[in-house]
């Protein structure tokens, strides 16, 4: 196959490596507005042919893959080119600027008949699979919260806030482990710098008791990326920062043995064994590669396909909306 990447910024050469990486492609370009970028994409792989076109990109390479890296306002109409000219497409998260656009383009790939992957990278990595694995075998038993902070003196964005920078994240991982249905989300934020939120937290509820939170922050002084999952059985710890014991599961817990009157309830709390499960250490990118060339070989939707997109994006969209008027429940139709 041959693959254009659009957008050779911060992400670009993962991608570009990535796709060079797989057998089945044979040929990879790149395509940039920003002549530096293309300068160093040539040192770094010199077999790259490059353009700072994009009509050339869709029009002059005979591609079977148009990859989309590039800032999310400029997703769709990139992503509806690629489609209209009978590419497959891979585009980077969030998918969309707003679920319109997500829908637009998935009616456009079933049309078409071609696949539309959006990178949820997590989705892709060992830790994630493993929890993935450990919450369909029950052994965290029901799940009933799931606890994340993803903080860092990162990078500003100057197109969307740190909810669709970070949250939309662990939007996709918490949409992929827990299989159950959001019915509604509060946020809560401000922004300290300019127009977009620098520092959120986000509540979202579901349909039975269910509770997850996440905490998103462009301006801490320290790197967190952790994540807690209660269940009735066993709690989890994952920590994605940890050098080598990444997930802990805990035989810990809560038991209440009378619900005659809550205030006198019988509570134990259970504390046993902690370990720690092997996970996968293959790059999750290169995963992905290998998913999205696989649905395209055996023409099935990969695993983050653009429902999983649209799914993510309506809960960008409610979590903004509620930012927006100061933490307003807003209900979720995903």
């Amino acid at each position: 196959m041959k693959v254009g990447v659009v957008g050779l910024g911060y992400w670009g050469p993962n991608l570009i490596r990535n796709f060079l990486s797989n057998k089945e492609v044979e040929k990879v370009c790149g395509c940039d507005s920003n002549i530096s970028r293309l300068k160093f994409i040539k040192s770094r792989f010199p077999m790259v042919e490059l353009t700072e076109k994009w009509d050339e990109l869709l029009n002059g390479y005979n591609l079977d893959i148009i990859v989309i890296s590039t800032p999310v306002a400029t997703h769709f109409p990139l992503a509806k080119a690629s489609l209209e000219n009978g590419k497959h497409i891979w585009v980077e998260k969030p998918f969309t600027f707003n679920s319109n656009e997500a829908m637009e383009l998935i009616e456009t790939a079933e049309r078409k008949n071609l696949k539309l992957f959006v990178d949820h990278t997590f989705v892709y990595t060992g830790a994630v699979m493993k929890v993935k694995e450990l919450v369909d075998k029950k052994v965290l038993g029901d799940i009933l919260y799931f606890d994340s902070v993803r903080v860092n003196l990162g990078l500003f964005q100057h197109d969307v806030n740190v909810i669709w920078d970070l949250a939309c994240h662990d939007f996709s991982i918490m949409d992929y482990i827990i299989n159950k249905k959001v019915v509604g989300i509060t946020a809560n934020g401000i922004a300290n710098y300019y127009e977009h939120e620098n520092i959120a937290h986000i509540a979202v509820y579901f349909d039975d008791n269910c509770f997850a939170h996440f905490h998103v922050n462009w301006t801490s002084p320290v790197k967190i990326r952790r994540v807690l999952l209660g269940g009735r059985k066993k709690m989890l710890l994952w920590d994605d920062l940890h050098p080598a014991e990444k997930i802990k599961i805990y035989d810990s817990g809560v038991e209440v043995n009378s619900l005659d009157q809550i205030h006198n309830a019988l509570v134990q709390y259970r504390t046993g064994d902690m370990y720690s499960p092997k996970v996968n250490e293959t790059e999750a990118l290169t995963l992905g590669v290998n998913e999205f060339i696989a649905s395209i070989n055996e023409n099935r939707k990969p695993l983050t396909s653009g429902e999983d997109g649209l799914r993510i994006v309506k809960i960008l969209e409610s979590a903004e909306a509620s930012i927006k008027n100061k933490g307003k429940f807003i209900n979720v139709a995903v």
